[in-house]
């Protein structure tokens, strides 16, 4: 007795994972929140088609760099706006950071101030392949418990974006002196499902192509769902290769579900080296606007398979005819015990046989 019932719990939570993780979508609108945050990595899937949500955070950064003798100071926001345009596979994207940086020369013991954009940028995603699509990976097995809730090679199969934009840099920034205005960005986004627990996502970006300084970039987020799934909390590696600046960061953190349209989240990180190092703590949000809304499919563009296949001509006059032949036939004497001829047929039998009726 104690399988149907542990496989009940199991289902009802594996629904609400898929909707509560901010890294996890099995289609492309869900009734939750579906956030990038707490990290950097990009979702392979769309927030769906005209839904607008906002994804802010504020953080704090300690930077020091040995060579130059310097030590930073940054406060600043992070933020995304993202928007479901046209069908549910497109998302239209601006995100940006914007920062102060207070720096201390110590060894000229003078200091300076630097205010702009640390990262400004517009594009679009476009889920390529989403292997949930597929019927057969979606249907959960009914005979074992093991085969819905473990690793699975299968699992590695990942949703596949493709991301086009560019990168802005705007009046004399500081922060990157003699950059073009203008400069192309391009990133491959996949994510895959491991376990109903466990969500993998990987970027590899390629941005300002065409300047002086090109950067090569990947995020691999591994996040996973607690015992209650409104909680999650995520492990991020974050590599930058360019002659500007190279690094390898770590940062990790926790995001929680407040209801369906909110959730907050915090997470700390640290670099691998002294040029400079790097240490910060972000705490934010993320709110949606859900002005989705399902669209009808004709009766004769629906899949065979899918909400019970194709409605077949006169399907529902048949189905009257069986029903009024049905109601006809019964009453026709009983179906359990034989109740014998009623008083009219014994009259017809006499008169057919010459009995004479008093």
């Amino acid at each position: 007795m104690g399988h149907p019932i542990r496989m009940k719990n199991i289902k009802f939570l594996l629904f609400r994972l898929l909707l509560v993780l901010p890294f996890l979508g099995f289609s492309q609108y869900t009734d939750v929140i579906n956030s990038n945050r707490p990290g950097l990595s990009v979702s392979a899937y769309a927030v769906g088609k005209n839904v607008l949500q906002v994804e802010f955070g504020a953080f704090y950064e300690q930077q020091d760099h040995n060579t130059l003798d310097t030590e930073s100071t940054i406060l600043g926001a992070d933020f995304s706006i993202r928007y479901g345009l046209l069908f549910e596979e497109l998302e239209l994207n601006w995100e940006g950071t914007f920062q102060n940086q207070d720096i201390t020369f110590t060894g000229l013991g003078t200091s300076d101030s630097r205010t702009d954009f640390g990262r400004n940028r517009i594009g679009l995603k476009y889920l390529l392949y989403d292997p949930y699509k597929s019927e057969e990976r979606t249907k959960p097995n009914l005979y074992s418990w093991r085969a819905n809730n473990v690793f699975q090679l299968r699992n590695l199969i990942p949703a596949v974006s493709v991301y086009a934009g560019a990168t802005f840099v705007l009046g004399e920034n500081p922060f990157f002196v003699g950059d073009p205005t203008v400069s192309p960005r391009v990133m491959v986004a996949t994510q895959s499902t491991l376990t109903p627990r466990f969500v993998l996502i990987s970027n590899i970006s390629y941005d300002r192509i065409g300047s002086d300084f090109p950067e090569w970039g990947y995020l691999i987020s591994l996040s996973h769902a607690l015992k209650n799934p409104k909680w999650s909390v995520f492990l991020e590696n974050q590599g930058v290769n360019s002659d500007r600046y190279s690094d390898i960061l770590l940062r990790g953190g926790v995001a929680h579900l407040i209801n369906d349209a909110f959730q907050v989240d915090l997470n700390l990180g640290a670099n691998f080296k002294n040029t400079p190092s790097r240490l910060f703590a972000t705490a934010g949000f993320s709110y949606r606007l859900d002005m989705h809304k399902d669209e009808l499919v004709p009766i004769e563009d629906q899949k065979a398979g899918e909400n019970g296949g194709p409605i077949k001509k006169n399907a529902m006059k048949k189905g009257k005819k069986k029903k009024k032949k049905k109601r006809k036939n019964k009453g026709k004497g009983a179906e359990d015990i034989d109740l014998g001829p009623t008083k009219k047929q014994l009259r017809k039998k006499k008169k057919d046989n010459g009995a004479i009726d008093f």
